[in-house]
């Protein structure tokens, strides 16, 4: 077999579908998000960034700066070795502490990212409890499928927030066999949000754990900014709560709250945990911060979302097809892969933003779509700009107005 002639012909079908994924060569500049620049073809251009899931702009924050530099400094820039061999450092064990007070838990484990965190405790949690059963909503997130797969638990789908069908997967299953219900909050690509006070309820009924991926939701949702379990008061009823530190709080690594022995069930058990190099203390250090930060600072998540409801109603006011989305998630439809991605080219090269294209197989085929993320640091005249840059580009790719 020629090996590298199948390597270019697969990279040739993602190029004559439209999906071929290129990279923006981006320096962010901080002080002064959403500008950054953009590196191509020995060029250097600023741009505005429409499509940062750094939805705080808390990766520019100066306390988490100052706290990673003083970190650094003072230890160094690596934590040497996993948890177990002399990788706990003490901003770890800070940052858990920090957590756990978040959402109110008795304990939190940290990862590398989000996706090892829900890889690694669905497989274990899955894998561990004899006949454990996982009931998983269909647009569950690839971390989540992944981690579900590897469990080699049984597995159920239930259609997308629907409560009617979730229950009638639960009544077909034998009441002694243990189960879990996973979810996410937020759904990235949509922005839908799930009913999660009544899908606990019918965990209570049928005896099931939750599983809650609060990603796009931790920093954003809740006076505190603990997620939409936190908004709904219902935190106190979820079995496991995950989330990252690498959207709204800015920085890189994922996370677990829940009680104290289920963290220390994962932390002695977990292979993605106890086989992987823990996070650098810096980067603790500066995640520590922005959760302090996001946690005292309401007023940012009420200008988000006020941020992310003008943009949709300047998006209808101009007849751009947006998205129904009831999160900061503002997504515009395309509906093919290659006009998707020449829209988002036309904007970066006529008019200086940045918005990525996103296509199957993130969303389904036909569901091509811009995904715009305003954060609390894009201004009127951003939006002003925007708008009528998407004008000119709709308008001259003859792209579908909204109905």
């Amino acid at each position: 077999m020629n090996y590298e002639q199948f390597f270019t012909d697969k990279i040739a079908e993602l190029k004559a579908e439209g999906r071929y994924r290129v990279f923006a060569d981006i320096q962010r500049q901080a002080g002064k998000f959403p500008t950054a620049y953009v590196h191509k073809d020995d060029t250097v251009k600023e741009i505005t960034v429409w499509c940062s899931n750094d939805y705080m702009g808390m990766g520019q924050n100066p306390d988490a700066i100052k706290a990673m530099q003083d970190v650094a400094a003072g230890y160094g820039v690596g934590a040497g070795g996993t948890r177990n061999i002399s990788g706990t450092m003490h901003e770890h064990v800070l940052l858990e502490a920090e957590l756990a007070d978040l959402h109110q838990t008795e304990s939190a484990l940290l990862f590398q990212s989000g996706w090892i965190a829900n890889m690694t405790t669905l497989s274990t949690v899955g894998a561990m409890i004899p006949g454990c059963i996982i009931v998983s909503d269909s647009k569950n997130h690839n971390s989540m499928i992944e981690g579900i797969r590897h469990s080699r638990a049984e597995k159920h789908l239930f259609r997308h927030n629907d409560l009617e069908d979730l229950e009638n997967v639960l009544k077909s299953i034998d009441p002694a066999r243990p189960k879990m219900i996973a979810f996410e909050s937020v759904y990235s690509m949509d922005g839908d949000i799930s009913p999660i006070k009544e899908i606990c309820d019918l965990a209570d009924k049928y005896g099931a754990m939750t599983f809650l991926d609060e990603v796009h939701a931790v920093g954003l949702y809740g006076t505190r900014g603990a997620g939409v379990a936190e908004r709904d008061g219902v935190m106190d009823r979820i079995t496991i709560i995950q989330g990252t530190l690498a959207k709204a709080f800015g920085v890189i690594g994922g996370y677990i709250a829940g009680s104290q022995s289920m963290c220390d069930f994962v932390r002695s058990y977990g292979t993605g945990f106890i086989f992987s190099s823990s996070m650098p203390p810096a980067v603790a250090a500066a995640a520590r911060a922005n959760v302090n930060h996001l946690k005292n600072h309401n007023e940012l998540r009420e200008r988000h979302q006020e941020r992310a409801a003008t943009l949709k109603q300047r998006f209808r006011d101009a007849g751009i097809p947006v998205m129904d989305s009831v999160s900061h998630i503002v997504p515009v439809l395309v509906g093919d892969a290659v006009l998707c991605k020449q829209a988002s080219d036309d904007l970066m090269e006529r008019h200086n933003i940045y918005v990525q294209p996103i296509n199957y197989p993130t969303v389904e085929r036909g569901k091509e779509r811009l995904r715009f993320t305003p954060t609390p640091h894009h201004t009127d005249a951003h939006f002003d700009h925007l708008i009528e840059a998407i004008k000119e580009v709709w308008g001259r790719l003859g792209l579908k107005d909204a109905a």
